[in-house]
C-alpha cells in the first residue's frame, strides 16, 4: 500500500496473488527494510539515497497474478542487492521508489561522485596505482 503523502509503502512477499508468506517490504523514514522469517526474524534496512539502479520484472505468471519483482542495486555493503519480489502494483512501486530516492537524494545533497567513492568494489583498484 502506497502513501505519498508520508512517503510510505509496506507489502508482503505473494504467492499466486495472496500475500500468505513471511517476508514483509516496507519503506518509511527515508528507508528500505527486508523482514523474513516466522520463527526467527531477520531484518535487513538500506537508506533509499545508496540505491544505484532499479529494474523490473513481470513473468507471465506474474501478470497473471497482478505481481511484479523489483531489483534494487545498492552500494550497502551488507547488501548489494534487493529483490522486491512478487508483489503486487509493481510497476507503480517501482516508479514510486526511483522518485523517492531521487527526493532523498537532493534532500541529502547527495551526488554521483559521493555515491561511487563509497563502493568497497572500487577499493580493489586502488592497489593498482603507485
Amino acid at each position: 500500500m502506497i502513501n505519498k503523502e508520508t512517503k510510505t509503502w509496506s507489502d508482503r512477499k505473494h504467492f499466486l496473488w495472496w500475500p500468505i508468506t513471511f517476508t514483509k517490504y516496507q519503506i518509511e523514514h527515508g528507508r528500505i527494510y527486508l523482514t523474513t522469517g516466522l520463527f526467527s526474524t531477520k531484518e535487513e534496512e538500506c537508506l533509499l539515497y545508496r540505491i544505484m539502479d532499479i529494474s523490473f520484472e513481470r513473468t507471465l505468471g506474474n501478470k497473471i497474478c497482478g505481481t511484479g519483482t523489483i531489483r534494487l542495486t545498492t552500494k550497502d555493503a551488507s547488501n548489494p542487492a534487493i529483490l522486491l519480489e512478487n508483489i503486487r502494483d509493481s510497476k507503480e512501486v517501482k516508479d514510486t521508489i526511483s522518485q523517492w530516492i531521487e527526493e532523498e537524494r537532493m534532500e541529502k545533497r547527495v551526488v554521483g561522485r559521493d555515491m561511487y567513492g563509497a563502493s568497497s568494489h572500487m577499493d580493489d583498484f586502488d592497489d593498482d596505482i603507485q
